[in-house]
């Protein structure tokens, strides 16, 4: 069988790829992407945008090409975290994703609003328009990883985004405290409903590196994230510290810069999925 075009009504019948009533939005012409990984959570504030620069970087760090699309529509960060201040360029067809300073191809809200600090003030409905045209309208140049930082939840974008992209698998992001297992559970029921494989959990704020004696403190309490990964027969794939020099270097708009290698099992997970090529037509 040819390599998948991303077009399922071109298919025959016997495509495995083919899937009937598909909602798949088509890329736009002369765009190219391999793979799309999401990084979701059950709910907001446990560092999936964090966890999603730091996939994208690694990657880049691996040598391939990477970029970010951010459908976090109403509470955009990425472009923050790479310190990109200016706007995306169109020339009247296509938009131009925004490259970091080290190649990373990026597309958020943020990058087309007149300020950045401007509220969102959209419905629903139009906000997952608006995601959906971050894959169909923007020129996306041979990208062999997309990381889509979803918004937080299992809300319409959420859905929409599941639907109209092509999702290879999804990187769940919780956080050590309790209230963990309902949100990994919630996270974990909205991939398996859209038929998304699950590549693992990274639990970020597990602990924090005493700067005197080196000891780890778990300032939440032990980690409950692994508790529910095996109740799900899921991979804990990492756990983050609190880092003030990543906080820092989000500030500064230098995320590129982060040392560290807690994704390691995440980027391993991410290289090993199934090669396919979406283009546009």
């Amino acid at each position: 069988m040819s390599e998948c075009n991303h077009d399922c009504s071109s298919c025959g019948e016997n495509c495995e790829e083919r899937k009937p009533g598909s909602l798949l939005a088509k890329l736009h012409e002369g765009s190219s992407v391999k793979k799309v990984i999401g990084v979701v959570s059950g709910k907001g504030g446990v560092g999936k945008s964090m966890v999603t620069s730091q996939l994208a970087v690694t990657m880049q760090r691996r040598g391939f090409r990477t970029a970010i699309l951010d459908a976090d529509i109403t509470g955009p960060s990425i472009p923050k975290a790479f310190g990109l201040k200016g706007h995306a360029d169109s020339d009247g067809n296509v938009l131009f994703p925004v490259k970091s300073s080290s190649g990373i191809q990026i597309m958020s809200i943020n990058l087309l609003l007149e300020n950045e600090e401007d509220p969102v003030l959209w419905r629903g409905p139009i906000i997952g328009s608006v995601v959906t045209q971050f894959w169909t309208d923007v020129l996306w140049d041979n990208v062999d990883y997309m990381f889509v930082d979803m918004p937080p939840g299992t809300g319409d974008v959420a859905l929409s985004t599941f639907q109209s992209f092509p999702v290879d698998g999804v990187v769940i992001v919780a956080s050590p405290q309790e209230l963990v297992g309902m949100v990994v559970e919630k996270a974990v029921r909205m991939a398996e409903m859209m038929d998304v494989p699950i590549l693992g959990i990274v639990e970020n704020m597990s602990y924090i590196v005493c700067p005197d004696c080196g000891k780890k403190i778990a300032l939440f309490g032990e980690g409950r994230s692994q508790e529910a990964a095996d109740r799900h027969g899921l991979d804990l794939l990492a756990e983050m510290p609190i880092d003030p020099k990543l906080a820092s270097l989000v500030d500064a708009g230098k995320i590129e810069e982060f040392e560290g290698d807690w994704l390691k099992n995440v980027a391993d997970a991410v290289e090993k999925l199934p090669n396919k090529v979406f283009e546009g037509a």
